[in-house]
């Protein structure tokens, strides 16, 4: 069991250090509404531009807008300094950072057990259940969530990748210094896909998360994110913004 966790989570790896090379189109869902955005990367750092709204493509005025807010965006990133560009990219590291050190501290995390085998999308998958390690002590409070979560793991068993990600918190979480509490019943889901032979990228993630604020203000939060048409990223970064 621990060969299989240690391969999926090396596996894992390779595909996070390959997703700043890959632009991609991202559709999101929130109340009612769709829209759908042209991520890609502009100078060490990515940039969205709206294309559509459920599912219709913006209409020429609009998209004219965008692409004047896309050229304006390139400008000030190439007029920036290098203090300036440094701040900015370091913003975005650092968020992909908190995503990377999370799925890490999973293999400390938590128990693993070996379920069953299924087949997902034309391939065989393990299928194991995830429970808290009551041994682990978390590095930071941003992980001190992974100690009230529960849920299922599905690795492809030729490959290792991770296929499908679900997970809930079975009972409150203190964080913040103890000034907030994450509440019994978030969850998210993540699936990824293979894009080629060697990496896999998230193709759908879920979040609904319900916080309490120094325990009087409820925070509720939901995520709904589907991910296509990845495509490798084109070498001159200010590119991608052009038509």
């Amino acid at each position: 069991m621990q060969d299989i966790i240690q391969r999926s989570m090396q596996a894992n790896d390779e595909d996070w250090q390959a997703a700043p090379e890959y632009s991609y189109l991202k559709l999101e869902r929130h109340e009612g509404e769709t829209r759908t955005y042209e991520v890609k990367m502009i100078l060490g750092s990515p940039y969205q531009r709206l294309v559509a709204v459920n599912g219709n493509p913006l209409s020429p005025a609009e998209q004219a807008k965008e692409q004047r807010s896309a050229e304006e965006a390139s400008a000030q990133r190439l007029g920036e300094s290098q203090a300036e560009r440094e701040k900015r990219i370091a913003k975005y590291e650092k968020e992909r950072s908190h995503d990377h050190l999370l799925m890490d501290e999973m293999a400390k995390a938590f128990d693993f057990k070996l379920v069953g085998v299924r087949n997902s999308g034309g391939s065989d998958v393990y299928v194991l259940k995830v429970t808290p390690n009551p041994n682990y002590q978390p590095p930071n409070i941003e992980t001190k969530v992974l100690t009230a979560m529960q849920g299922e793991l599905w690795i492809d068993k030729k490959t290792f990748k991770w296929v499908k990600v679900e997970a809930e918190v079975v009972r409150p979480v203190l964080i913040a210094g103890f000034l907030a509490c994450v509440e019994k019943g978030t969850r998210f889901e993540l699936e990824k896909m293979p894009i080629n032979d060697s990496i896999s990228l998230p193709k759908h993630f879920s979040m609904k998360s319900k916080a309490r604020i120094f325990f009087f203000f409820t925070n509720q939060k939901e995520v709904d994110e589907t991910y296509f048409d990845y495509q490798k990223a084109v070498p001159t970064e200010t590119a991608g913004i052009r038509n």
